[in-house]
């Protein structure tokens, strides 16, 4: 199977990539109240930021991608950070596969910004089948509980290194 990628750079595909979101918000499970999860999923498309549609060669919509850059500490001027702020796939496509097409997109779409991205960084629920995946990828810096009992885990890493990973696979090169 193939997949398709699209940036939303439209209100229609930013407004596809909330109700998609919104329609799967209790796969979510996201530890947070509605409100706050809303914030963090909304947040690329109120910023203008990155949101990116994943599609599957039947034009069927089955993942998104939403990404800042900077950080709300540095009241986001820091944008050599990009901060992936969700990213959700139908489960029943949920592979290795889809992840490495949507690991290499997203870091070509990146490496192509007008902006010298060097981190990526992102939250995570503390979970047993996650975790090792996402300690391959990238460092471990903080452990939280949020108000409604769950724990998060900060990821970070060098966006050098992910890119460099997701390019030693065989790939599309989506952007010159």
């Amino acid at each position: 199977m193939s997949y398709d990628f699209s940036v939303c750079a439209t209100e229609f595909y930013m407004q596809n990539y909330l109700e998609f979101l919104l329609e799967n918000y209790s796969k979510l499970n996201l530890p947070y109240s509605f409100p706050v999860t809303l914030s963090y999923i909304a947040s690329p498309a109120f910023m203008e930021q990155i949101a990116i549609l994943c599609y599957t060669d039947d034009h069927e919509m089955i993942g998104t991608i939403g990404c800042i850059l900077g950080t709300g500490e540095n009241d986001y001027q820091d944008t050599h950070i990009a901060q992936i702020q969700v990213i959700h796939f139908l489960e029943p496509y949920r592979r290795t596969l889809l992840f490495l097409r949507t690991m290499q997109f997203f870091t070509q779409h990146l490496a192509q910004l007008p902006v010298d991205i060097r981190e990526l960084r992102f939250w995570a629920p503390a979970d047993d089948y996650l975790r090792p995946l996402f300690s391959k990828l990238a460092k471990q810096t903080a452990v939280v509980k949020t108000d409604h009992g769950g724990t998060l885990i900060e990821y970070r890493a060098s966006f050098s290194d992910w890119h460099s990973y997701a390019a030693k696979f065989r790939h599309d090169l989506y952007y010159d």
